[in-house]
């Protein structure tokens, strides 16, 4: 321990959010939260709105540690308690020894105080408080230390979820998905689990040349008991480090999903490998707007078009109400340059949206369409093609491993197979 504390910050920053982004889904625990001031009580309400806490349930009270005392002596303590305190290191302390008397043995304490203190900060840990912050605090702050504090220790990392969707029907969201998905796991020969979520009209079954038995139906079909040994044998290998939970060849049934229906399917995904790429169909109902907003990253796939525009506005304004704390989703514009059809240029396109484009992919529907006829990603059927520098980059980004940056238009090579 540092011999002063640090402290937070009551405003989202970037660094919040490199902190919260470190943060993996909390379980399902209750916490509440005595605090004395808006500039406490505000970030852990918004901690309460996050997406990776989800499943647990959170309320806020003010009135600090004496509003406490008072509700537990005819309540139950949850799993975690949060408590402000502006008293001195002195009266702090004799405040809780009287809320001891009410707290079950079994839940954790955080104290927010205002006072930087080793010497208390020493005493309250060795007196059994989990944690003890200065005010101010951030909404990092506050994801942080719960996470810290109910993830087990020394637990395996859950694989990072992305989930691609297209702002319009027919965009090539899937083909991009599937040939992203082949640059990761060749890139870094690293595990990637593509699930094609599309369950009536899915194709990634196809642009993988696999027949599978089984594959996310039965996944969904068997949710409360699916387990790592499970999915393991639902899934189809597509390649080394590339596994596909496929989506059925037939129209014998409806899909209809509860909001959450997928969660415990992706949840155990995550388990298995480091990067789960989830293909998700251009519908909207609860289901999917529970799919990407629970996504650590969200990828838009546009063609440049009117109705493109529309949606893609809809689904960023969308995704920041659901995900107030993550970084806007990724961009990537597709069938560019397509002959004879008028299209919105990328400025143009981006500039109502405030994205800049992960990646720009020129139309063409030879390279495309045979590589789909093969059941073969482009990087298999044609390894000059300059879509496969766009996927690589994009492979790069949403693993962590490079920065976005602005893509290139399409050079003199690009547009002479256009002609070809």
């Amino acid at each position: 321990m540092e011999q002063t504390l640090a402290t937070g910050s009551g405003a989202f920053t970037p660094q919040d959010r490199q902190q919260i982004d470190k943060v993996r889904p909390i379980p399902r625990i209750s916490i509440q939260a005595f605090c004395e001031t808006e500039g406490v009580a505000v970030p852990i309400e918004k901690a309460g709105s996050d997406r990776r806490m989800a499943k647990a349930h959170l309320k806020v009270q003010m009135g600090g540690i004496k509003a406490a005392t008072e509700h537990f002596q005819t309540a139950p303590t949850p799993n975690l308690v949060i408590l402000e305190s502006r008293l001195t290191p002195l009266e702090l302390v004799s405040e809780l020894d009287v809320l001891a008397d009410f707290c079950d043995p079994g839940s954790k304490v955080v104290i927010i105080g205002h006072h930087n203190d080793v010497a208390l900060y020493r005493d309250l840990i060795h007196r059994g408080i989990s944690e003890y912050l200065v005010a101010p605090i951030s909404l990092g702050d506050v994801m942080t230390v719960i996470g810290e504090l109910f993830l087990a220790e020394g637990a395996e990392p859950l694989g990072r979820t992305i989930a691609f969707v297209g702002a319009k029907g027919g965009v090539g969201s899937s083909t991009l998905a599937h040939n992203v998905a082949w640059s990761i796991s060749k890139l870094f020969s690293t595990d990637v689990v593509l699930a094609d979520l599309d369950l009536a009209f899915g194709t990634a079954n196809i642009n993988f040349d696999q027949d599978p038995a089984q594959g996310i139906a039965e996944a969904l079909q068997s949710a409360d008991r699916i387990d790592d040994v499970y999915l393991d044998r639902l899934l189809a290998q597509c390649a080394e480090h590339l596994s596909l939970l496929a989506a059925p060849s037939m129209l014998d049934r409806t899909y209809d999903f509860e909001g959450d229906a997928f969660n415990a399917l992706i949840e155990t995904a995550q388990r298995g490998a480091p990067a789960v790429l989830l293909d998700v169909p251009h519908v909207w109902n609860e289901w999917t707007r529970t799919v990407l907003a629970r996504a650590d990253q969200v990828v838009i796939t546009a063609a440049p078009d009117l109705a493109n525009l529309r949606n893609a506005k809809n689904l960023v304004d969308t995704l920041a109400k659901v995900r107030p704390n993550d970084a806007p989703p990724y961009l990537i514009l597709n069938q560019l340059a397509m002959p004879k059809r008028p299209e919105i240029s990328a400025s143009e396109f981006t500039e109502p949206l405030g994205l800049h484009p992960l990646g720009e992919i020129a139309f063409d529907p030879g390279t495309f369409g045979n590589a789909a006829n093969s059941g073969r990603m482009i990087g298999e059927t044609d390894v000059k093609h300059p879509s496969i520098a766009v996927f690589h980059h994009i492979a790069h980004v949403l693993t962590g491993r490079g920065e976005a940056r602005k893509p290139k238009k399409p050079g003199l090579f690009g547009r002479l197979r256009l002609k070809s």
